[in-house]
């Protein structure tokens, strides 16, 4: 009886932590005025401040720098605040663009995940873009595109990239039919479309078609069509954007047109897709090599887009690590949990029998392919941040920050960062006359955080980072204190908090505590 009692007042307690909407977010206001802060912008350009950033509606108007650092402010200097306006004392915080992630699930079946736990982790760092390539169908993915939209849902802007084929009746096996399917998708209002990959003919054909549209696309170049069609060549036929790396080191192969796959191989092996993948970068030809440097040239040439995501497979090189991620215990849901135990069913749980051998191969990966990327970036390439989450021990929200700390280990200077998950996002999906940058004319799209996270990523997790006090006390700080989007303020704390209260709710119903897979 006793017991009966105790879970029922937990489980109300749980329930009492999922809050009203109404307590999340403010605005938007006839005017809002963020006042003090230090600007840290899109644009590559390095900290100013302090700036108040005047917004009416949804919309900057000013950016005005009010001062100078350890000096007061003159009131004389500030814009003035007018009868019903809202302020935001901002002063020793600083202010980014909204970020964008430029590869963004919204859940799925699979993971039990629904939008509304994706949405608000995403906003609850700052988030306030995301491009989806390839989720449950247009038609959903649209009916949310069109609430966040209008900002009758808690939910970043979304663009909509639907999965080559998807809802197609038939398999699409020639030119024409590529080119229909295409121009349907569209005409459903979608932004451009997700690939994995498909015959040469076919592939031409549906990428010719959606630039004769002005749509935008991404591929992920799957290991079941990339011998035929690698990154260079979808460059070359219109292709936009590359997810994560595949089809690359194809690109770059010299003495092989196939990766070296062991005799006994199969795809629908998550650990061999996965454990031969790791091996896959020392196949190329090797870096700042004539055709490496001739590879790069020609995409740099195009305005192609590398859009890593080296978080996703992180766990491939510290299993550890990824599994023992601290947000999991508070802000993971068990059926997600339970989707990222090894399995030989669900896509990416290939921990069948994971190890040091696997974890050395792809340490080396990592290292020839962020060579790679930060090159690409030095010659003025575009790069984006996008993370994949709800794979992989990926959390999201947590796995975006993460992705930038990873473009920091690649040898991203931290501006160079902030560029890429804003103006480089927003350029990539042509958007960024409205998006990207702090400037008069755009979005109101905005972080504010009280710590520098030019000096430490880990400021931008919804757990903050560790920091040692004056008196020797261990506290948190950091963490996103407020996101703004269309001039509406999120209360980015009470957005994780709302999270919380999903998670624990859930796991009373199931009587559920995490566990490490294999131990009772």
């Amino acid at each position: 009886m006793k017991q009966t009692l105790y879970t029922l007042l937990l489980f109300l307690f749980a329930c009492g932590q999922v809050m009203s909407q109404d307590e999340l977010f403010e605005g938007p206001f006839d005017q809002l005025i963020i006042r003090g802060a230090t600007l840290i912008n899109g644009n590559g350009a390095p900290p100013q401040g302090p700036v108040d950033i005047v917004i009416e509606q949804n919309r900057i108007i000013k950016v005005q720098v009010v001062g100078y650092p350890g000096v007061a402010i003159d009131p004389e200097r500030r814009p003035a605040l007018r009868p019903g306006g809202k302020e935001i004392n901002a002063e020793g915080m600083y202010v980014l663009p909204g970020f964008v992630d430029m590869h963004g699930h919204i859940g799925g079946k699979a993971q039990g995940a629904e939008p509304d736990y994706v949405f608000k982790l995403w906003m609850a760092h700052g988030i306030t873009s995301v491009r989806e390539p390839s989720g449950r169908g247009v038609d959903f993915s649209m009916d949310l595109k069109r609430k966040s939209a209008s900002n009758s849902i808690i939910a970043p802007r979304i663009f909509v990239y639907t999965g080559f084929g998807q809802g197609s009746k038939d398999p699409i096996t020639t030119p024409n039919q590529a080119r229909e399917w295409v121009r349907n998708n569209a005409d459903k209002g979608a932004d451009g479309i997700k690939f994995f990959g498909a015959p040469p003919e076919i592939m031409s054909a549906a990428l010719d078609e959606n630039k004769k549209l002005g749509l935008r696309s991404a591929c992920h170049h799957a290991q079941l069509d990339v011998a035929r069609w690698n990154v260079l060549n979808s460059a070359r036929a219109g292709l936009t954007s590359m997810e994560h790396w595949y089809g690359l080191p194809e690109a770059l192969f010299e003495d092989r047109t196939v990766q070296d796959y062991p005799l006994d191989y199969n795809y629908n092996n998550e650990q061999h897709r996965f454990e031969e993948a790791g091996k896959l970068w020392v196949q190329a030809a090797p870096p700042y090599s004539d055709h490496w440097n001739a590879v790069m040239e020609e995409l740099l040439s195009l305005d192609f887009t590398l859009d890593p995501t080296f978080n996703i497979y992180e766990a491939s090189r510290d299993l550890h690590r990824a599994r023992r991620a601290e947000w999991h215990e508070t802000y993971t849901l068990p059926s997600l949990w339970r989707f990222y135990a090894p399995s030989k069913i669900s896509h990416g749980s290939y921990w069948h029998y994971w190890g040091t051998e696997q974890e050395v191969a792809w340490k080396k990966n990592y290292q020839l392919w962020m060579t790679f990327v930060n090159e690409y970036k030095n010659r003025g390439g575009r790069v984006t941040v996008g993370s994949d989450s709800g794979f992989i021990y990926q959390l999201y929200g947590f796995a975006y920050i993460r992705e930038m700390e990873l473009l920091r280990e690649a040898g991203f200077h931290p501006l160079e960062i902030i560029r890429a998950a804003t103006l480089n996002g927003a350029e990539a999906l042509g958007f960024d006359q409205e998006i990207g940058t702090v400037s008069p004319g755009k979005l109101a799209d905005l972080v504010l955080v009280e710590e520098n996270p030019l000096e430490n990523f880990k400021a931008l997790y919804g757990t903050g980072a560790i920091k040692l006090t004056e008196d020797n006390q261990v506290v948190r700080v950091g963490g996103v204190k407020y996101t703004i989007k269309d001039g509406i303020i999120y209360d980015a704390k009470g957005l994780l908090a709302d999270v919380k209260g999903q998670v624990d709710k859930a796991k009373l119903q199931e009587n559920f505590t995490i566990k490490q897979p294999g131990i009772d």
